[in-house]
């Protein structure tokens, strides 16, 4: 007798239950109807996303410790975990320069802020005040001065990610020195922390559509959608420009590993799509790091590379300052000589590197750019306040697939990488299955590579 098939609602049903990319997608449509035939019901439910951001941030500080250490002990060798941090910002310096340079090119071709003539001083200045707090963005030398810790709980109390790479990088140094000999017991620990942390993350998911709910509700019935029309030159601009600045980012994903951009965005839709809902990357850390791992990226290439990029590599950021500083002249009628540009990239590839963390840091960054420049009025900065949060979706997923991909191609270059397993992956026949949803989670190998033969006989056994 032939076997039934399901209706189609009831198909409907089942994707909805066990898919998340399907609620993710499903609370977007629904925040964004809501907030546009309920704005004050809108932006009551907010806290639904705030509340999620805050439950996943507590996660990243441990999570990325445990990752760290275990990836130094498992790759046996600091010098290389050396030679990978320098890669990195090697491949950041490089990708944050493209996309400061292509967001000029666009900037200049397409002119989104030609013919407004606007009178900065009618514009409302205090409002970029409240934006920022009334802070700055620190100078270099502080940057470097605030990754390192004064305290190793104040660290994870801050949720500092350098700070926290800082200790995880010398307690992983101690272990490789102390042997397995001396601290049995620390490194099993450490990875048993990591499979809880990755619990964690795993229940916190689950509330990943109530999130995208309430940020999407609460950005349409605050903003509206009249932005769109006002501001629809400069928008159109710059996810245009990071739709380039990502197909570029394919091509040297291809050249370097060998793999497909596409299929990658394609693995990971789910994370992307909370991504855009939450308007913030790191609600997808912990995940985004397990599918890199299970992607055949090794731990210390993931551990160390992907949190470092959260403050090196904010190439939608970069495309937006560089736009947006264009957008910004053009609108008060000043045109930008070629040096005054240069000297925008240049401000620029300083002042974003210590953004991270820091309110109102894009506002921040545009005003020490206009200071630099001195030609053009800081007030001004206030014509980006109504367009600033709709460029949070393309700021967030060009950072985020920016720093993946710095991920696959420091790991290719230091032969961290398993192609072959990232092939399959990527291509669908490798599923990938949550660390805390695993019977028999992965194990890493001691601190000292060396096995005597009873030892070798009782794990095979």
């Amino acid at each position: 007798m032939p076997q039934s098939v399901p209706s189609l609602p009831r198909r409907a049903a089942r994707v909805l239950r066990t898919s998340l990319f399907a609620q993710v997608a499903c609370a977007l449509v629904i925040g964004v109807v809501v907030g546009r035939l309920w704005p004050h019901a809108g932006t009551a439910v907010q806290p639904l996303g705030d509340g999620f951001v805050r439950l996943i941030k507590a996660m990243i500080a441990p999570l990325v410790f445990c990752v760290v250490v275990a990836g130094i002990t498992k790759a046996g060798d600091l010098k290389a975990f050396g030679r990978i941090g320098l890669k990195a910002l090697l491949w950041f310096e490089v990708a944050t320069t493209v996309a400061l340079v292509v967001g000029l090119l666009a900037g200049n071709l397409v002119g989104p802020g030609v013919g407004m003539n606007v009178d900065p001083s009618k514009l409302d200045v205090s409002a970029v005040e409240d934006k920022t707090g009334g802070g700055s963005l620190p100078s270099t030398g502080d940057f470097i001065l605030h990754s390192l810790p004064d305290s190793a709980v104040g660290a994870f109390a801050e949720n500092s990610l350098l700070q926290v790479l800082v200790l995880a990088c010398l307690v992983g140094a101690a272990l490789l020195h102390l042997g397995n000999t001396k601290v049995p017991a620390i490194l099993p620990a450490i990875e048993q922390g990591q499979e809880v942390v990755f619990a964690v993350v795993g229940f916190i998911m689950k509330l990943a559509p109530l999130a995208v709910f309430g940020a999407t509700a609460h950005l349409v019935g605050e903003y509206g959608l009249g932005a769109l029309s006002t501001y629809g030159k400069l928008i159109g601009v710059c996810y245009a420009v990071a739709v380039i600045f990502l197909v570029l980012l394919g091509l040297a994903m291809k050249a370097v590993t060998g793999l497909s951009l596409w299929k990658f965005v394609r693995y990971t839709r789910e994370e992307l799509l909370l991504a855009l809902g939450t308007a913030s990357s790191e609600t997808v850390m912990p995940r985004m790091m397990q599918k890199l791992r299970h992607a055949g990226c090794r731990d210390d290439a993931v551990g160390l590379v992907l949190p470092t990029g959260y403050s090196f590599n904010l190439d939608g950021a970069s495309i937006y300052l560089s736009i947006g500083t264009l957008f910004i002249a053009q609108a008060v009628g000043v045109d930008l000589s070629l040096g005054q540009q240069i000297t925008v990239v240049i401000v620029l590839m300083l002042t974003s590197k210590g953004m991270a963390g820091v309110p109102g840091s894009a506002f921040l960054a545009l005003s020490a750019t206009a200071s630099a420049l001195g030609v053009i009025p800081a007030g001004a900065v206030a014509l980006l306040l109504g367009v600033d949060r709709i460029m949070d979706a393309m700021r967030v997923s060009t950072n985020l697939l920016g720093n993946c991909v710095a991920v696959f191609a420091v790991s290719r270059w230091e032969g961290a990488l398993d192609t072959a397993k990232a092939k399959k992956v990527l291509g669908g026949e490798i599923p990938f299955v949550p660390e805390e949803d695993r019977d028999e989670p992965v194990r890493s190998p001691e601190l000292t590579k060396p096995r005597d033969s009873q030892s070798a006989a009782e794990t095979l056994g």
